[in-house]
């Protein structure tokens, strides 16, 4: 059975304000991102239900990995000049962290 787990982070932007944030996450977090985490799993925007949000998975080996990841992401020079600019932007953030499950039944991919 696999051990990583996922990250599942959801920003809910502000109304009329989703592709300012887009921009600017494509712009700012991303290049910073792919240093520290490589590429996410997925990233997407709410298109039913609540609307205005951004939802990124992020695979890592264990919370140990994603916490020493994350403390480097945050030691980097370029993170806070991208949460300065995007704090107006985000109403709301949740992070789950998901366990993957082995189902025997399912086909392993």
């Amino acid at each position: 059975m696999s051990n990583f787990i996922i990250d599942m982070r959801t920003y809910t932007i502000k109304p009329r304000r989703l592709q300012e944030y887009i921009d600017l996450f494509d712009r700012m977090a991303i290049p910073m991102l792919l240093r520290h985490y490589g590429p996410p799993l997925g990233y997407y925007i709410s298109d039913s239900g609540v609307l205005n949000q951004v939802i990124h998975l992020w695979r890592f080996d264990s919370l140990a990995d994603m916490e020493a990841k994350r403390a480097a992401r945050d030691k980097d020079p370029d993170f806070a000049p991208y949460l300065r600019e995007s704090a107006d932007l985000v109403a709301h953030q949740e992070s789950r962290i998901l366990k993957s499950v082995q189902l025997v039944n399912l086909p392993k991919q």
